[in-house]
């Protein structure tokens, strides 16, 4: 028996990852040099082929794995770039998710033995491909998340002062808030959990710290609502 699909068009599918970290000087990207042709010593974003035993968020995965060294990480599905001549050596769809990592976390050592770097959202290099294209859909897509529902988890460091998480969502939003109904919006989402300790090197009286509730966070992200900030 003939197999049905013998005579279809085979092409190559990968997965593309913007890895977004947040530090105290903005929203930063991680990307990789490539080291291979086409386009060798440019800058790219991280990602692979799928493999036949993989599904795709199995892929998406195992790459971040890869190049962070980490396990658990957030991350979302958001779109699929199917352009035929996108790739030139080869055609090639690439189904595209973005992820949120604590910079502090991440495998140092690892990132730097595959000559990646830490950028600025705004100040980052131009990209081979369509890859300039993804990382703009990409912070579309997160900044209609932090619309939507909270977002500080995956990039703060485990105890934050309010401030730091205020300079995160601007950094996000790329713009500024008006801190009083920022405190306001986030308290009534009963999300976080102050602490009975200060950072001291914010303020000679210092700021109060906060710990995320991840329970009533992760029941928050399940529903739908608008923040409005």
């Amino acid at each position: 028996m003939l197999n049905n699909y013998s005579a279809e068009d085979k092409v190559l599918l990968s997965v593309d990852c913007i890895i977004f970290g947040f530090d105290n000087e903005g929203l930063k990207i991680l990307l990789i040099k490539r080291d291979f042709a086409p386009e060798k010593g440019k800058w790219s974003l991280m990602g692979g082929f799928l493999k036949k035993s993989e599904s795709l968020n199995d892929a998406a995965i195992r790459v971040l794995n890869h190049y962070t060294g980490l396990q658990n990480i957030y991350m979302e599905q958001f779109y699929a770039y199917s352009e035929v001549d996108r790739d030139p050596e080869e055609r090639t769809i690439s189904v595209a998710y973005y992820a949120l990592i604590n910079i502090e976390n991440h495998n140092t050592e690892l990132i730097r033995s595959y000559h990646a770097e830490w950028f600025n959202i705004s100040k980052m290099p131009k990209l081979i491909f369509d890859h300039d294209e993804m990382v703009a859909h990409a912070v579309r897509r997160l900044r209609y998340r932090t619309s939507t529902k909270p977002v500080g988890f995956e990039l703060l460091p485990e105890k934050f002062t309010m401030r730091q998480l205020l300079e995160l969502y601007e950094a996000i939003l790329d713009k500024e808030l008006d801190k009083r109904n920022f405190i306001s919006k986030i308290n009534s989402l009963d999300i976080l959990v102050k602490l009975n300790e200060k950072d001291m090197l914010s303020s000679r009286k210092g700021s109060y710290l906060y710990m995320f509730d991840k329970d009533k966070y992760d029941a928050k992200l399940l529903n739908h609502f608008v923040l409005n900030l």
